[in-house]
């Protein structure tokens, strides 16, 4: 199983990486389109590392909330709500047809969600 996780954790930084590329090249409209994607992939790989974490540790979840909400309990996160706030702007991202809550979205993940994700791959790896 550690092989799993550390391949998963893996992954998930390597996105999180990509997101912050993404994020310090943004020039118009359609690169921060291209972020938007970037973090929607990024949440997926964030809520299924987790899974897989929190399963070797004895937990058990099966969807994106019950996972943030064990990995808070299990102290991977410390604050639950700013999770859930990430969860929602994802799921609104499928929906989003106008360029105002696309905005709106982007300016959550460039201030709110990227840097609780990037802090999240330290916690991962063994760091505080």
């Amino acid at each position: 199983m550690k092989d799993e996780i550390t391949f998963a954790i893996e992954r998930y930084e390597q996105a999180v990486q990509r997101l912050d590329e993404g994020l310090k090249s943004v020039v118009d409209e359609l690169d921060k389109d291209g972020v938007i994607q970037r973090f929607e992939f990024t949440f997926e790989l964030l809520w299924k590392t987790l899974k897989i974490y929190l399963e070797d540790q004895g937990g058990e979840c099966i969807t994106p909330k019950d996972c943030l909400k064990q990995a808070f309990r299990y102290g991977l996160i410390k604050d639950e709500q700013l999770f859930l706030d990430m969860l929602q702007d994802r799921n609104k991202t499928s929906h989003i047809y106008n360029r105002t809550k696309a905005e709106e979205i982007f300016q959550n993940i460039k201030g709110k969600h990227y840097p609780i994700m990037s802090q999240l791959v330290h916690i991962l790896k063994g760091g505080n």
